[in-house]
């Protein structure tokens, strides 16, 4: 019997007492009941033989154009560019990295190989390319688009839409003190948004999608869907397999998607959180777009599931933080998880000990993995388990701010807002469920180095920004808004402003350590960290809260989870 089926569903008299004085956020109730439930015991190799052998002839010959000896570069550069944004580099990552390796290698070796001679479209496109995938490129390239005034060339640059939203991506990878990368952010953003009622409506589409979250700060499956049309439309695309094969493998992970968000659904229900922890929000799948967001490729599939109950246990935990519990219980809570002891919980009500029981469930299953795939489970779960415990005392540490009407400073808020925020949680958990377990890498990220540090405050900032009208409705700790109004004494509106300068300063910080950790660092770990920030971005765009407020991602989980696209 599990520890969880053993915890009684009906409250005590003490604890309908209690109850009645608890505070209450209503949330919205799960829009998705039973939708993925049937996938949970379905086969993911529900493709038929048929299709397999079509996805791998349109796979061969993928990986003809990427090995085709054609010396154009700008259109070897161009391939790549669409083969990451359909989401299928993962399929071709020696493929790629050996292009770009060799085209990194002919532009220091050859003077840029007459970069002078090239258009807007071409360097930007090159710069953004490069330094995502770690090479070191000066944004002095640019500095043939400027005219005598040191200012971007209006006339001749507003006439190259291409080159234009080129360069705007390309500066979106800008780091601390490249102001020709600021400028030309500013211009490409304000004259871009002028012209796209200009423009045809495929173009103007991903334009505006561009405006609003840049493909830098986005999660690239979440935009694959919207560009195949895009793509299908533009006449300068002729690679029919490229195309096919993204639809067919976005159909097929699609699949895989369903079973494992079915499979933690099924977990939901048979745990029955919705009834014993009546007051948190119902998120089973919602829950799913952090796992899916460190990284998306079918080989994480497993790990993607027990990080996803995690991140459910992560968000139960919460909202008994934030709704629930008094500052005694919780700090109860809080000794037991830092003993890993549910006995210090036996006085509490049992919605407690059903989140307990949950995540000790978690650790087993964490270690039957871990045996499984021949790894360090006693490494891994005292790795794993620190993590939880830290940002469970974050959570304590921000109960008793709430509890005392203290409102930190925003220098107070944000020391233990890197914690509250998740992004070193998440992290030690993607390295521990990974193929990167090693002594090595946990010393690493427990010491929380700097790239993480970027990541979490741009998360809880992000964050912060979209939910703290909506939380400060009720009694809740004081968020980085109103922090920042005690330090700094500003109005809203210089809140607003403030925030969003240390939002993108944190974004150049990742930039920069993005690049001088490509080498020492393996990159799918430091994908994880920046991806936490991207997946923030979506999730708490335009000043809302999409998890909280569920029915705001109805479109994208139909879109991404459960509708195929027609081949």
């Amino acid at each position: 019997m599990s520890l969880s089926s053993s915890v009684p569903v009906m409250p005590s008299t003490q604890q309908a007492s209690s109850n009645s004085k608890r505070r209450s956020a209503n949330f919205a109730h799960s829009i998705w009941h039973d939708t993925f439930l049937k996938y949970a015991d379905s086969e993911f190799s529900g493709v038929n033989d048929t299709v397999k052998q079509e996805v791998q002839m349109h796979k061969k010959k993928v990986k003809m154009y990427l090995s085709s000896n054609d010396n154009n570069i700008l259109q070897k550069l161009c391939l790549i560019d669409s083969i990451q944004r359909l989401s299928i580099a993962y399929h071709f990552e020696r493929e790629i990295d050996e292009i770009l390796a060799q085209i990194h290698n002919d532009f220091i070796n050859n003077n840029g190989f007459a970069i002078e001679e090239r258009d807007l479209h071409f360097i930007a496109l090159l710069f953004r390319l490069f330094r995502q995938k770690g090479y070191y490129i000066s944004s002095d390239v640019f500095n043939k688009f400027k005219n005598r005034r040191g200012e971007f060339d209006e006339i001749t640059l507003v006439q190259d839409v291409e080159g234009m939203w080129s360069l705007y991506e390309a500066a979106q990878l800008r780091v601390h003190g490249e102001d020709i990368l600021e400028k030309a952010h500013e211009f490409t953003y304000n004259k871009l948004k002028s012209i796209t009622n200009q423009l045809s409506p495929s173009l103007a589409n991903q334009v505006n999608q561009s405006l609003q979250q840049p493909l830098h700060k986005a999660i690239p499956r979440m935009k694959a869907r919207s560009y195949m049309s895009f793509y299908e439309e533009n006449p300068s695309c002729d690679k029919v397999d490229l195309l096919s094969f993204a639809k067919l493998d976005f159909n097929m992970v699609q699949k895989l998607y369903k079973k494992e968000i079915g499979s933690n659904t099924k977990w939901w229900r048979e745990l029955d959180f919705a009834t014993k922890v009546p007051y948190a929000r119902d998120r089973a799948v919602e829950g799913f777009f952090w796992p899916f967001a460190t990284n998306s490729e079918p080989k994480y599939s497993t790990a993607r599931q027990m990080i996803t109950k995690l991140a459910i246990c992560i968000s139960l935990v919460d909202d008994t933080f934030d709704v629930y519990g008094t500052v005694e219980e919780l700090e109860l809570f809080t000794k037991a998880i830092q003993r890993w002891d549910i006995r210090c919980i036996e006085s509490l009500p049992d919605c407690f000990k059903v989140i307990f029981s949950a995540i000790m469930e978690c650790w087993m299953e964490i270690e039957v993995f871990m045996n499984d795939v021949g790894g360090d489970s006693n490494l891994v779960l005292q790795h794993v388990k620190q993590a939880f415990s830290n940002i469970v005392q974050a959570y304590m540490v921000e109960a008793k701010w709430c509890h005392e009407d203290y409102i930190p400073t925003y220098d107070e808020y944000m020391i233990n807002g890197i914690l509250t925020s998740g992004s070193p949680w998440f992290t030690t958990v993607f390295i521990a469920l990974g193929e990167f377990a090693s002594k090595e890498m946990f010393d690493w990220i427990s010491n929380i180095p700097f790239i993480l540090k970027a990541a979490s405050f741009a998360g809880r900032l992000i964050n912060d920004l979209s939910s703290h009208k909506f939380e400060q409705q009720r009694k809740h700790v004081a968020s980085a808004v109103e922090s920042c109004m005690k330090q700094y004494d500003f109005s809203e509106e210089e809140v607003y402003e403030f925030i969003k300068k240390d939002i993108n300063d944190s974004w150049k910080d990742m930039n920069e350590e993005y690049l001088k950790l490509s080498e020492e660092i393996p990159r799918p770990i430091l994908d994880c960290i920046v991806n936490l920030a991207r997946i923030c971005e979506f999730i708490y765009a335009n000043f809302e809260d999409k998890y909280t407020n569920c029915e705001l991602l109805n479109d994208h989980i139909m879109a991404l989870l459960l509708d195929p696209i027609v081949v």
